[in-house]
């Protein structure tokens, strides 16, 4: 079913909902430039035992797409909205990428809300303010076709199926060009480095061995600031939960369930 939410500032946010409604919750945030479509093979997998909600973020999807930068902090609040129109009260937090920076914001400002958290090809400052400001100039002067290559070439490694690669480019010349520089603005200004030592929920952090946009050795550094996180490494670029559905989702239900090797 299709979940919607209205934000504080008059945003119609929507999200694909699944699983019993009595089952424990499980937020599913998606990478930058993708859609809650990212995660279908891990959908599948958790809804049996799993209340699955795969948000579109703000200027993605089927969700809307206002004009101006974005921050961190209102694609946080952006996300709590979602909880709350689900009557959710605590969900574990699965994110790629922006969607782990997210996970990661909610883990230090709503740890109420948060339980497990798996924070998967991010970090907790992705990029640079050279880097976002470049992206973001080159998408509002050339729309989403101008970047869309050079994004397919981080998100997998080379020669991966290019039925999926097609897909995936579809997605993202359908991201609306201004959601996608709001986010670009973000992810420009977002830095929790300083902060995610404060995170107390049990937490994973997955790598892709061939991740260009999050190198493994950035994940390692936000393994290492958390207290008590655990490091798994797949061989995968950007999007690992894709490249490597299968391998993926035994670790994300592994920690979920807590039943991990020790």
């Amino acid at each position: 079913m299709i979940l919607e939410a209205e934000t504080d500032d008059g945003v119609t946010l929507r999200a694909h909902e699944t699983g019993p409604s009595s089952a424990p919750a499980v937020l599913l945030l998606h990478s930058l430039g993708c859609d809650h479509g990212m995660w279908d093979e891990q959908i599948e997998a958790l809804v049996s035992g799993f209340r699955v909600v795969a948000p579109d973020a703000r200027g993605h999807g089927r969700s809307g797409a206002p004009g101006g930068d974005y921050t961190l902090d209102r694609l946080g609040r952006d996300v709590l909205a979602i909880l709350d129109a689900a009557e959710i009260d605590l969900a574990h937090v699965c994110g790629l990428s922006m969607g782990g920076l997210v996970a990661q914001w909610l883990a230090i400002h709503a740890p109420a809300r948060t339980g497990r958290l798996v924070l998967a090809n991010t970090a907790s400052r992705i990029g640079s303010e050279a880097l976002w400001e470049q992206r973001l100039f080159a998408v509002q002067a050339g729309g989403m076709a101008a970047i869309a290559d050079a994004l397919l070439g981080r998100f997998f490694r080379p020669g991966f199926d290019p039925d999926v690669v097609s897909r995936f480019r579809d997605r993202l010349m359908a991201t609306d060009a201004i959601g996608y520089a709001g986010c670009c603005a973000a992810l420009r200004d977002a830095d929790l480095t300083g902060r995610v030592g404060a995170v107390a929920n049990p937490t994973l952090v997955i790598t892709g061995q061939a991740d260009m946009a999050t190198p493994p050795a950035q994940g390692q550094a936000l393994a290492d600031a958390i207290p008590g996180a655990r490091l798994a490494s797949l061989p995968a670029a950007h999007l690992s939960s894709v490249e490597q559905p299968d391998m993926f989702t035994v670790a994300l239900l592994e920690h979920l369930t807590g039943t991990e090797p020790q």
